[in-house]
């Protein structure tokens, strides 16, 4: 398997078309998966913040004041959740409206210029749509599209790159009803490659290296139709909730 970067120079903006970007690299291969660093999805679909046209409320400036964070942050962090999951140490770890529990829903002040922060995508997904079907309309090689994000984890340090959106294939590798090397019938085993290859697509990326979008290359899989709330673990089967 090669992970292959895709080196953009110039900042992303409303007007630039992100599947003739990736084309115009002139590196893509039918059956290639891409993986695109959410933030540049966010800023091409308009989701950049300008922080001073955000007026906080009562509850924002508390917490804000608690946590020592800017009001209108935590205002922007209220408006995407659906429900605050715990606070503390500065951090509010919430549920996203697309059902995504992560810090401060996603919103990001890096990378942009000062006094702006950005949101996620709405739909992810449809963004991984929309980019995959100008890929097969304009050069007709049928890849898979990854928007990935990175998010920390429970219970470990560090964080890794999580896929937020999908189009392309099923980002889930279920072994239930197969074999182990004993013979034995797995029950369980179910592999969230999404997440994998987005985490592996990181170690190209960084955080610095002007490289948002990898080809990933020889990962074998079936070009199926899925949506990234396949990843998302019913409420019902939630321990933690």
């Amino acid at each position: 398997m090669q992970i292959i970067p895709i080196l953009i120079e110039k900042e992303i903006e409303p007007s630039d078309d992100i599947a003739k970007i990736i084309l115009n690299s002139d590196k893509l291969n039918d059956g290639d998966i891409i993986v695109i660093a959410q933030k540049i999805i966010s800023k091409q679909e308009g989701r950049l913040i300008d922080l001073s046209t955000v007026t906080p409320s009562l509850l924002s400036k508390g917490i804000g004041s608690q946590y020592q964070k800017d009001p209108k942050i935590i205002e922007l962090i209220l408006s995407e959740s659906k429900r605050i999951v715990r606070m503390g140490n500065g951090i509010l770890i919430v549920e996203t409206h697309h059902g995504f529990i992560c810090a401060n829903a996603g919103i990001d002040e890096s990378n942009i210029q000062e006094g702006y922060a950005t949101l996620l995508p709405v739909n992810s997904d449809i963004s991984a749509q929309r980019i995959r079907k100008k890929i097969l309309e304009q050069s007709n090689k049928n890849v898979a599209i990854i928007i990935s994000d990175t998010f920390g984890r429970p219970f470990r340090m560090g964080q890794t790159n999580h896929a937020i959106g999908i189009s392309g294939l099923n980002p889930i590798l279920d072994y239930a009803g197969t074999l182990d090397s004993f013979n034995k019938i797995l029950k369980i085993t179910a592999i969230a490659i999404a997440d994998e290859l987005s985490a592996a697509s990181e170690l190209v990326m960084g955080k610095s290296l002007k490289c948002p979008i990898t080809i990933i290359r020889d990962y074998s899989f079936k070009p199926e139709d899925h949506s990234i709330g396949e990843l998302i673990r019913p409420e019902h089967e939630d321990l933690f909730r």
